[in-house]
């Protein structure tokens, strides 16, 4: 959808039109006023003129289409001239279409150690929902436990995105708890075994959260490692969804990673996905401190807020800032006047043709 009205970024290029074409009429009116009136002189000479062979009916025929014609070359040039030289001040609409996609990239860095399956699945159900309601977002999918895999990189193909939370979102019911690990078949259990290959490179060690917040990071255009920020335009949000409970010695701590983060512009957002009982603890809070001070929304579950409601809170939060941020994109709308020059143009060389004859 675009927007009805038409502007010029380059009005200067009209006013000058109508300033030459005003001037051009008062030198015609001067021209007309100065000139010589004709004497009627001796009613009784005869005088031969021009008119005399324009009397027979062939030649004035002619004569009147060669005025007519005359007249239509000089009514196209004319109007082909103010059509170019409204061209020249560049009509413009706003696209109200463009301005009312969103800018936004976000990458869901899931922690997939043991415990958090069952709120990863949520995680993906509530997203796989979501996507169903966006335009122009752009989403990638990074899992980590002691190493990060890319489940999906940053895209827009919302076909693909669809595909891949699908088929994560049916492998990861049968984690849901115990008991439903215990009715997973052979198959079923190897599907998760290979949709978690590549996370789990080091031995004895899991959740390095912070590498793992990096690596996610790293999806994204605006990341850099010297944590400069790179201008892209857009909004970056990271949806981080973790215990907190770490087993092992990381390259990066979480407070050293949300730094780097940060000063790439990037937002990171927290789902806590430890149980209930724990949202008390120490490792909670520390990891509450961190993902606030730096910006970003922390929610644990807790009474009514199921995980569902927990991502849609993150989504409207990252939304209104998205709005805050659109604007409205004037573009060039020269479409309608090209053809109109070409067709003028080529009306009077037809009749510039016929004039010749």
């Amino acid at each position: 959808m675009t927007s009805s009205w038409i502007t010029f970024q380059w009005p200067w290029a009209l006013i000058g039109l109508v300033i030459v074409a005003a001037g051009a009429l008062l030198l015609w009116g001067f021209a007309r006023r100065d000139a010589p009136q004709r004497d009627g002189g001796d009613a009784d000479a005869r005088v031969w003129n021009l008119d005399d062979d324009m009397e027979t009916e062939y030649v004035a025929a002619q004569w009147r289409r060669w005025r007519l014609l005359n007249r239509v070359a000089v009514a196209l040039l004319t109007l082909g001239l103010v059509a170019a030289v409204t061209l020249a001040a560049r009509p413009s609409h706003i696209d109200s279409e463009s301005s009312s996609n969103s800018t936004r990239d976000i990458i869901l860095c899931l922690d997939v150690s043991g415990s958090t399956l069952p709120y990863d699945r949520e995680v993906i159900a509530t997203y796989l929902d979501l996507i169903q309601h966006f335009q122009g977002e752009r989403i990638g999918l990074s899992i980590f436990n002691s190493t990060s895999r890319t489940v999906f990189p940053l895209t827009d193909d919302y076909d693909l995105v669809e595909k891949q939370l699908s088929y994560a979102n049916t492998i990861l019911k049968g984690v849901v708890n115990q008991e439903s690990i215990d009715k997973m078949s052979d198959e079923q259990y190897q599907q998760v075994s290979d949709w978690l290959e590549g996370t789990q490179n080091r031995k004895n060690v899991t959740s390095l959260i912070g590498d793992g917040l990096v690596s996610c990071a790293a999806m994204l255009p605006e990341f850099t490692a010297a944590g400069g920020s790179a201008n892209t335009n857009r909004n970056a949000s990271i949806v981080l969804a973790t215990d907190n409970v770490l087993s092992g010695t990381p390259t990066y701590q979480l407070g050293k990673a949300l730094d780097l983060t940060r000063r790439s512009g990037i937002v990171v957002d927290g789902l806590y996905s430890g149980p209930v009982s724990t949202n008390g603890e120490q490792t909670t809070l520390e990891m509450k401190s961190q993902i606030e001070s730096h910006g970003g929304t922390f929610l644990t579950q807790g009474g009514d807020s199921s995980v569902s409601a927990l991502v849609r809170t993150i989504e409207n939060q990252r939304h209104a800032d998205d709005e805050k941020r659109n604007q409205s994109n004037l573009v060039d709308a020269p479409q309608y006047w090209i053809p109109v020059i070409v067709v003028l143009f080529l009306g009077f060389l037809l009749t510039a043709g016929r004039l010749q004859r």
